[in-house]
């Protein structure tokens, strides 16, 4: 089979070296891919978006099955594009259309498909520029923290947990009629707060039939003990220690089994990916949010984890029969570290050289944010490289990652060293 994958980061780079272990592949693309990936497949200089530059490159490269990465071609109506296109509508695209995309285009979309079908998540009410004075009023009703959310899609970086009500007030103004987001935030929604301890569940559908991939931590703030601006992730954790099989079990039966099925009750089109942000409230699952695509950082530990033919279940979704082929799992933790450019979220520099990387040993290198330059592999992202390592548990696979985060350097480079901090206390 030929295959096409969309996108650019590690999720992407770590999708495309599981699909190169298939026997069932000929060829494999990526567009636009980095420099990571051009290690296992063609990269394709075309942009996410580009929906008629990736439909050339399908029918110029005879593709077979098309994986979509990101979020954002996915809310834009890729799937869609493709589906009524004549040339293309027989070419299976791994991702939900439109309408299905929109539980992550907008958080109130999102947070009312989960009312109507049951499943668990914190009270909500949502917010524009012209009803302020009502989120102000919505802010005092409730006990702090508060949380905003921007209705849209903003990089991972739309949400905002504050403390004080007058801090939760300026930026609920910021984020509406100063536009702190774009057109993400013309929208708001103010969420009552969930305790509890954050996990990221993974779950492939066909549409009918799921199968549930392993479940992750990731670490989304930029400093140590989870402190400092929200970032697109530092590091992720497979399997989570406290995600035990009675707590995965409920999982299942009060969030999976109900989301799936409202897709099917309500006519959502969905065969993909579907992560399902949550938070373990003393073994209560509660969701956080649905993303429409593969959490990244987490697919740099899940895809390590996966012992099935990638290739063999992503042809089974785009055929709808998943709920024919069994799916195998490695037993062994896997750990990701992520390094950035010094500066991010915020500002951050491009364009210097990465040194180190042939020379680590026991781990895997993703890719994220970087490109060749004249034969020279240089920083191109805010987050740069996944370090990604196996063990016995988590804190063996993390000594790996982090001798190797040594070895690997450029101008700059930052990534958090106290990674599963907050996980001590469940090993065993």
């Amino acid at each position: 089979m030929n295959v096409l994958v969309i996108g650019s980061g590690g999720r992407e780079h770590a999708i495309s070296w599981k699909l190169a272990q298939s026997k069932k592949l000929s060829n494999l693309y990526v567009a636009p891919g980095n420099a990571g990936t051009k290690e296992v497949a063609t990269n394709i200089d075309v942009g996410v978006n580009d929906f008629e530059g990736l439909k050339n490159a399908v029918l110029k490269h005879t593709i077979d099955l098309v994986i979509v990465g990101p979020e954002d071609p996915l809310v834009n109506g890729l799937v869609d594009f493709f589906l009524k296109d004549d040339q293309t509508a027989h070419i299976p695209v791994i991702g939900p259309q439109a309408e299905a995309a929109q539980l992550e285009g907008s958080k109130e979309f999102s947070k009312r498909f989960m009312q109507r079908n049951n499943v668990p998540t914190a009270g909500y009410e949502s917010f524009t520029k012209d009803n302020l004075e009502e989120g102000y009023k919505y802010l005092e009703s409730l006990q702090p923290p508060f949380v905003l959310k921007a209705d849209g899609l903003a990089a991972g970086k739309g949400v905002v947990i504050l403390e004080d009500l007058n801090a939760a007030k300026s930026e609920l103004k910021a984020m509406l009629a100063d536009a702190k987001f774009g057109d993400a935030s013309k929208k708001v929604v103010i969420e009552e707060f969930m305790s509890g301890i954050e996990l990221s569940v993974f779950v492939i559908t066909d549409g009918k039939d799921y199968v549930i991939l392993p479940e992750a931590k990731d670490y989304k703030r930029i400093g140590e003990g989870d402190t400092g601006l929200n970032t697109g992730g530092m590091g992720a954790i497979s399997p989570v220690p406290f995600a035990d099989e009675i707590f995965m079990k409920r999982v299942e039966e009060e969030v999976v089994i109900p989301t799936i099925e409202g897709f099917k009750k309500e006519n959502l089109p969905y065969k993909g990916f579907l992560f399902i942000g949550l938070m373990n409230e003393n073994g209560t699952p509660r969701v956080v949010e649905y993303n429409v695509r593969m959490g990244d950082p987490e697919t740099e530990v899940v895809m390590p984890r996966l012992k099935s033919d990638l290739l063999e279940i992503m042809q089974a979704v785009g055929d709808e029969c998943l709920g024919d082929i069994t799916v195998e799992f490695e037993n062994k933790t896997a750990t990701t570290v992520i390094m950035v450019s010094g500066g991010y979220p915020e500002a951050y520099d491009k364009g210097h050289e990465i040194s180190g990387l042939d020379k680590t040993e026991g781990s895997i290198i993703f890719h994220a944010g970087t490109k060749e330059d004249n034969g020279k592999v240089v920083t191109n992202g805010g987050r740069v490289i996944a370090v990604t390592s196996y063990g016995a548990d988590f804190n063996e696979a993390l000594q790996k990652s982090y001798k190797n985060t040594a070895i690997i350097d450029w101008e700059r480079k930052y990534f958090r060293s106290d990674l599963g901090f907050d996980l001590q206390e469940y090993l065993n």
